[in-house]
């Protein structure tokens, strides 16, 4: 008899299924309409990131978009000078456009949650964020390889002979270490290393810049090692300093930028070999401890020991500001690429500040909510804790907020719309920007 019923409601269930009850019926669903009028609901779509995330949904709502040039003709409708022209040079540049204010806007005025998880058995000191990707490590030899948007783990690369890691980058075909006289070098896809300098040529290595195919390298003796990953060897050396070089970067017209314990700025031309300027902030004696590069907008910013936040124009070589954005130390600023609006800058206190690049001033400064909750999610055994973000007024005692809260960050790096940081333990954060909508 139970059987009997429960066989009647299967076959109650499957014929409303057949006959698509709130589908072609009702109308309810969307998928009881057909192309066109599926076309003509997406062309009333006035916002290109709407169209994106529509066409992310499935392949046939992807297809329709795609067939009909819904995107093209918002282009054009926003664009109308643009209609005469065949190009799609001025159609790319705008969506980047779109793309890069929707990032601007999420980290000046919207909103944020972070993504937390254990990410190694001892430390993560380091990370690095690109094109979708986040490399961690520094402290347990192991450097992992997470996906930026799931926050899934991807690969892990194990540093040989039991050497301590220093510094690290990687681009989408390999992954790059530094130990204190050695290189190690990984392909993206295996854990095991393919090349290891032989240590030869410097020693003391306290710092690095990659860009294919060449490694610069700043010593505590104050030179520069250039470094040929295909040659295997060194192409030439930079006096810099007479003391530490304490964090480095490369420009993509080759300059070379190091800074210093004297607190300066060195810059010296890969090309001629030539030192081009040293430039000083005010307010020496203080540490430089992290570089970040405009190569858009042509300015250096650092952050130091005494809690400033430094820019200075390539162009002329002048300071434009140089603010205190923390009462200690900024171990780590970075900025997008092609983001010429904000800065992130982070380091003993523990908060996360976004900074004006035009004028020095903070925009916003951010810590985890205490007062709310946490959600847990386990992915593949790896458990993410999804954690809210509240703002910092200026005028707070950040005394007045636990240190819990606001764990030191040795580190972080800026992608679109997301801000990676580490935090002297085993732990990762994602923090994750919506844009304000009006």
């Amino acid at each position: 008899m139970e059987s009997s019923s429960s066989q009647s409601r299967s076959g109650s269930t499957t014929q409303k299924r057949r006959r698509g009850v709130g589908a072609a019926g009702s109308g309810s669903t969307v998928q009881a309409l057909n192309d066109d009028a599926v076309r003509s609901v997406f062309s009333c779509l006035d916002d290109h990131f709407d169209l994106a995330r529509c066409s992310a949904v499935c392949s046939s709502w992807n297809r329709i978009i795609k067939t009909a040039d819904i995107m093209r003709d918002l282009y054009y409708k926003r664009n109308p000078q643009a209609r005469g022209s065949s190009s799609d040079i001025s159609m790319k540049s705008y969506f980047e456009e779109l793309a890069m204010d929707e990032h601007v806007s999420s980290l000046s005025r919207g909103s944020a949650e972070v993504y937390q998880w254990i990410g190694h058995p001892l430390r993560a000191t380091l990370c690095r964020m690109k094109s979708g990707s986040i490399l961690t490590g520094v402290g347990d030899k192991i450097l992992r390889l997470w996906s930026a948007e799931s926050c899934k783990f991807m690969n892990e690369y194990n540093v040989p002979n039991a050497k301590t890691l220093i510094d690290f980058d990687f681009d989408e075909n390999k992954v790059v270490g530094l130990t204190s006289s050695q290189l190690c070098i990984w392909r993206r896809d295996e854990p095991r290393s393919i090349f290891q300098s032989g240590g030869a040529s410097f020693h003391h290595g306290s710092c690095m810049s990659f860009a294919d195919p060449e490694v610069v390298i700043g010593c505590e003796d104050g030179r520069a090692f250039v470094y040929d990953m295909y040659s295997r060897s060194c192409s030439s050396i930079f006096r810099l300093y007479s003391s530490p070089v304490t964090c480095l970067t490369v420009t993509d017209d080759q300059l070379i930028v190091g800074g210093s314990t004297f607190g300066n700025i060195s810059i010296a031309d890969q090309t001629s070999g030539q030192q081009l300027a040293v430039l000083k902030s005010a307010f020496a004696p203080l540490t430089m401890r992290c570089l970040s590069v405009g190569t858009t907008s042509h300015l250096i910013f650092a952050g130091s020991s005494a809690g400033y936040a430094h820019c200075w124009d390539l162009r002329t070589l002048k300071p434009l500001w140089e603010t205190r954005v923390s009462p200690n130390v900024i171990y780590s600023a970075h900025h997008f690429p092609g983001d010429m609006a904000t800065l992130a800058v982070g380091g003993i206190d523990g908060v996360l500040r976004l900074v004006c690049q035009r004028t020095g001033d903070i925009i916003q400064s951010l810590v985890v909510d205490a007062d709310r909750p946490a959600e847990s999610t386990s992915r593949s055994r790896q458990q993410i804790e999804k954690k809210r973000v509240r703002k910092v007024d200026p005028d707070a005692q950040l005394d007045s907020i636990p240190r819990r809260l606001r764990p030191q960050i040795t580190s972080l790096s800026v992608g679109m719309k997301k801000i990676v940081t580490t935090h002297g333990e085993n732990y990762i954060r994602v923090w994750k920007f919506r844009p304000k909508r009006l």
